[in-house]
């Protein structure tokens, strides 16, 4: 058999059969670890930068503290959620997603909301976004679509073309290609924007009972935007706007502050609602599940040294405690694994020694060695696991919970296709000017790339979610709307 050499392969020369979705145990997961393309495509990925972060290179944070406003200990057995009034100590760290670290900070992109709970029972990080959904659903896609958002391998210039190729070929991206497109694409500051979980996380109670759940932290200084050509001319006079006003409020005072809510879905829900519920491209209507009061977040201390605390802070969805458990979200799964094993490469295998990472929690385990180990290695403690001399055991009560799997192991993709509902209606909420803005930023970006069909076939996608959205479009950038939507 003649093989294509157009073949996308492993690194080992192996054809790749499905580039679009993980291998996963029926459509709804989890993702199998036998998936070694997805493995080796994200630890690569990891691994394509020295010695900044892939994504989130730029940032800015802060300490503060957790305050429970609201009794949740029916939903869940967080130690730190436990009781009305319960303060934890915690650490911030705000960024930009696609830039470098010397990046503008006012620029339109996503911006990083990822949070460090230091509990009683280890650490917990909430490592979001300031949208409540994503670009993709899958993690397999995540190294390709950050791709397009870097640098051209030759030019090494942005590249417009690479960006809405993408995008107009993973319709899933329309609800937050929406989102970055309107007004929110530019926070005015860090301060004055929501922060969201995104994915969906399971609750466990005492009892073992659990529910979906998905976080929104809500700002209590107000949403404010800046328009495109405020944010460009900020991004020429001062790209460390928003680091800037971040550390003043602090210093002066003026501490910034949000307010933790989740909605809440019973467990069998999620086999009827009419959106997958694990599809993080998809938001639950808070109409169906409305917001709970959690708790509240300050943040009122400064850094003392910018690389000991927020260059080397180290997040990963992964680190968790009991009573907080991951869901089997397509791109959440992906997430367990490559952002600690990012850490690992990045900062080192015993990142989590480090000041900012180190848990208030004592910590017992039989990992020894690596580089950068600073503390005593565990002494002459015994080093390995079972053991008859007193070593640490595991506590059977504090294991994940069980949900059943079922299906073919097989690269699986997602049962629900619909992607243009949920951007549909977000466009019409948009009041006429805001609708403006919307469409002149996306023609202002969309007129930089240089072939026709690529803004052709994501006109079709905007029309398909509202028709005035492909309509205006497409007269922007003076082009006709294509017959067949």
């Amino acid at each position: 058999m003649t093989t294509n050499k157009n073949n996308l392969t492993t690194s080992w020369g192996a054809p790749v059969g499905d580039n679009q979705n993980s291998m996963t145990a029926g459509s709804r997961g989890p993702t199998l670890i036998q998936d070694v393309h997805l493995l080796e495509k994200l630890a690569h990925f990891n691994r394509e930068r020295v010695p900044e972060r892939v994504v989130h290179a730029k940032g800015a944070g802060a300490h503060g503290y957790f305050e429970v406003t609201n009794d949740v200990s029916k939903y869940t057995k967080a130690e730190f959620l436990s009781e009305v009034g319960k303060r934890t100590p915690l650490f911030v760290r705000f960024s930009t997603v696609a830039g470098e670290n010397g990046s503008a900070d006012s620029v339109r992109d996503p911006r990083g909301f990822a949070v460090k709970f230091y509990t009683e029972e280890g650490n917990y990080d909430l490592v979001g976004n300031n949208t409540p959904v994503f670009f993709i659903r899958d993690a397999i896609k995540f190294p390709d679509f950050i791709h397009t958002q870097k640098r051209h391998p030759v030019t090494h210039l942005k590249n417009p073309n690479a960006v809405w190729d993408f995008w107009s070929l993973s319709p899933e991206s329309l609800h937050q290609v929406t989102i970055l497109m309107s007004d929110r694409g530019i926070p005015a500051t860090y301060r004055h924007m929501h922060g969201f979980g995104s994915h969906t996380f399971k609750w466990v109670n005492a009892e073992g009972e659990g529910v979906w759940i998905k976080y929104h932290f809500k700002t209590e200084q107000g949403i404010k935007n800046l328009t495109e050509e405020v944010g460009t001319k900020i991004a020429g006079e001062n790209p460390d706007y928003h680091t800037q006003d971040l550390y003043e409020a602090i210093e002066k005072g003026d501490f910034p502050a949000w307010k933790l809510y989740v909605q809440i879905m019973p467990l069998e829900d999620a086999d009827t609602y009419r959106f997958d519920p694990f599809d993080v491209t998809k938001v639950w209507s808070q109409k169906d599940y409305p917001l709970i009061e959690v708790g509240r977040m300050v943040l009122n201390r400064n850094p003392e040294n910018y690389f000991a605390e927020v260059e080397q802070a180290t997040f990963s969805p992964g680190t968790l405690v009991p009573g907080i458990e991951p869901s089997p979200d397509k791109m959440l799964q992906g997430r367990l694994f490559a952002y600690a094993d990012a850490h690992r490469y990045r900062v080192g295998a015993n990142h989590n020694s480090l000041p900012i990472n180190r848990p208030k929690a004592e910590v017992h385990n039989y990992q020894r060695d690596g580089q950068m180990r600073i503390d005593s290695n565990g002494g002459g403690s015994v080093y390995y696991e079972p053991n008859s001399l007193g070593g640490p055991q595991e506590s059977p009560e504090n294991k994940t919970t069980a949900y059943p799997v079922s299906g073919s192991a097989d690269s699986t993709a997602y049962d629900h296709n619909d992607h243009y509902t949920q951007a549909g209606d977000l466009y019409r909420l948009l009041s006429e000017e805001e609708r403006i803005r919307l469409v002149s930023n996306i023609v202002g970006s969309m007129k930089q790339v240089t072939k026709d069909e690529i803004k052709l076939r994501q006109i079709q996608h905007f029309y398909k979610a509202d028709p005035e959205y492909g309509t205006r479009v497409a007269e922007g950038l003076g082009l006709s709307v294509p017959q067949e939507v």
